[in-house]
């Protein structure tokens, strides 16, 4: 018995002489199938993560920029100059576009040349024209939370994915171990644990693909929000201008 012991020793160290690396090239097909699409998934997540710490970033970076100059002018024209050069930021753009409606706005109460402001028609086209606005706005804070957003699901669908795609591996290559068993008909450490080692390597890469997928999807579903409730007060706020502008201009 402790020659056999001497032995299985001897194969044991045999058998994990090499690394981690010489265990994924050594594993089954289905095994190798499996760490290659974790692979593509750990790779691609990496990639959307340091796309959206830049975007991020610059898009803090440029409304802190925009409000800035927003705050220092009365003037809301002489603000348009300043919001494109904005191009990652989400005020700039909403702001953009809800000048770009009160643009709309001014023309059309410019050719209604004779009505008075008591008029109900011109009053319900004043209305109608800051509800247009308000949707302007808040069609550009959703696009705008729109981009931010994009991308985002594939994290969180390799945060939840992976570990289950690497369990899955490792569930097939402890079959196969079972099944090397069974054929040679002796279940020694030396004849288990080849088979068990390459298995558990899928469920070491499901979730080394699936961790960081989790935390920074949290941490930039977070930064959006907070972004997000930046832009729609910062609507909110351009809309109130824009109403006491038309109800100082109708009186």
């Amino acid at each position: 018995m402790t020659e056999a012991l001497a032995v299985t020793s001897a194969d044991v160290g045999r058998q994990f002489h090499g690394n981690v690396l010489d265990l994924i090239v050594n594993a089954g097909p289905m095994v190798q199938f499996i760490l290659l699409l974790l692979l593509f998934f750990s790779v691609v997540s990496w990639a959307i993560i340091l796309m959206k710490y830049r975007l991020i970033k610059k898009t803090r970076k440029e409304n802190n920029r925009f409000l800035q100059a927003y705050m220092r002018t009365n003037k809301l024209s002489s603000i348009v100059p300043e919001a494109r050069k904005y191009h990652y930021s989400t005020i700039a753009e909403v702001f953009r576009s809800g000048y770009a409606e009160l643009g709309k706005m001014i023309k059309v109460k410019k050719e209604s040349p004779g009505v008075e402001p008591v008029d109900d028609g011109l009053m319900s086209m004043e209305l109608r024209g800051i509800d247009n606005i308000e949707r302007a706005l808040y069609r550009a804070c959703d696009s705008e939370t729109s981009k931010l957003e994009q991308a985002l699901g594939f994290l969180a669908t390799t945060g939840s994915a992976c570990p289950f795609i690497g369990l899955f591996g490792t569930v097939w290559g402890i079959m196969n171990a079972f099944k090397g068993i069974g054929m040679r008909g002796s279940a020694t450490l030396a004849v288990v644990a080849p088979g068990i080692s390459e298995a558990l390597i899928a469920t070491a890469a499901g979730l080394a693909a699936a961790i960081p997928a989790v935390v920074f999807y949290n941490y930039y579903v977070n930064k959006v929000r907070s972004i997000s409730l930046e832009t729609d007060n910062f609507a909110s706020e351009f809309l109130n201008i824009i109403e006491r502008y038309y109800v100082k201009s109708s009186q």
